[in-house]
């Protein structure tokens, strides 16, 4: 569901290694997904949109193969065993044995395939934006003299629900998924999953723009308990440093967070409660002692003392109210 994006996209990976296999593919269904070196394409609209790994089209190719070859093999024994052969050389794939090239081209321009070292290039992805053909305008329902279709409003109104896995248990659960505008900043993602199964929340939040010719530093002289209340847009590419506390959040430990200052200081004593090596039969004493002061001195900072809360991203994409 969404707007179609002016321009079609084309993503051009070579796939070298294990690792990626998970890299996260938003597939649409108008969008086709080759390997050329197995001559092997999943045609337009004939699979539904999908959020998945390199490793889960690759599965769902099979699955898709299997389920017809009982009646293959009753009724065509050579082209069944053809088919079993390419089955075997698609599974094979899984393994990396030898490097393969995996092309997505989709002419409404929103699949996506993820670069895991953002927000450094990716030498491995190519990414082609293009102008679609009349025929591809076609295939969209679109007129060819082609204005952007309606306006983001649609989308901002409307939330997106995909089916995931719970991060705690594993058990199916929706993840629901909007667009919303920060007042005086940018449009963001906010993906919610709520698991019926073991009750685990999570919330995180994906910049909808683009990397900031420059980088933020935002530095907050926290003064009056109010302060708690102001807004914070934390992406995944911003550290967080309260140096009163000799404290330091690397920039990939909570992800995206889109909360108050209040919330982002709870989550951060969530995280710090939760680390195996702070916590149970490995921490020694003093480690454990370290960590109920440090969670002590996290409660003074709620508006007592002059701590500093200082948030450094280098994709400019973290904000404070």
């Amino acid at each position: 569901a969404g707007r179609i994006q002016e321009q079609g996209v084309r993503y051009t990976l070579a796939v070298t290694s294990r690792q990626d296999m998970n890299r996260e593919v938003v597939k649409t269904d108008c969008a086709t997904a080759r390997i050329p070196e197995l001559d092997f394409e999943i045609p337009a609209f004939t699979q539904k949109g999908v959020l998945t790994t390199i490793e889960g089209i690759i599965d769902r190719a099979v699955v898709g193969l299997e389920q017809d070859q009982p009646l293959r093999r009753a009724t065509d024994g050579e082209v069944a065993s053809k088919i079993d052969e390419f089955i075997g050389k698609l599974k094979q794939l899984k393994e990396v044995h030898s490097s393969f090239t995996l092309i997505i081209d989709d002419p409404s321009g929103n699949s996506f395939v993820e670069n895991p070292h953002a927000p450094r290039r990716d030498d491995a992805l190519v990414v082609t934006h293009y102008r679609r053909t009349p025929q591809q305008a076609a295939m969209l329902g679109l007129e060819w003299e082609e204005t952007p279709a309606d306006s983001t409003e649609e989308l901002r109104d409307e939330v997106l629900q995909f089916n995931t896995n719970c991060p705690e248990c594993n058990a199916p659960a929706n993840t629901n998924m909007k667009l919303v505008q920060i007042p005086h900043f940018k449009e963001v993602i906010i993906m919610a999953t709520n698991c019926d199964s073991c009750g685990h929340r999570t919330n995180e939040v994906k910049s909808g723009g683009a990397i900031e010719p420059q980088g933020t530093r935002i530095t907050l002289r926290i003064t009056d308990p109010s302060d708690m209340t102001r807004d914070i847009l934390k992406s995944e590419t911003c550290s967080v440093e309260i140096p009163e506390l000799e404290f330091e959040l690397g920039m990939g430990a909570l992800g995206g967070k889109f909360t108050t200052l209040e919330g982002l200081l709870k989550d951060i004593r969530d995280l710090v409660e939760r680390n195996p090596f702070t916590l149970g039969d490995s921490s020694t004493p003093s480690r454990a002692e370290k960590l109920q002061e440090f969670i002590g001195k996290l409660q003074e900072v709620k508006g007592r003392t002059q701590a500093r809360f200082i948030m450094d991203d280098p994709a400019g994409n973290s904000y404070l109210q």
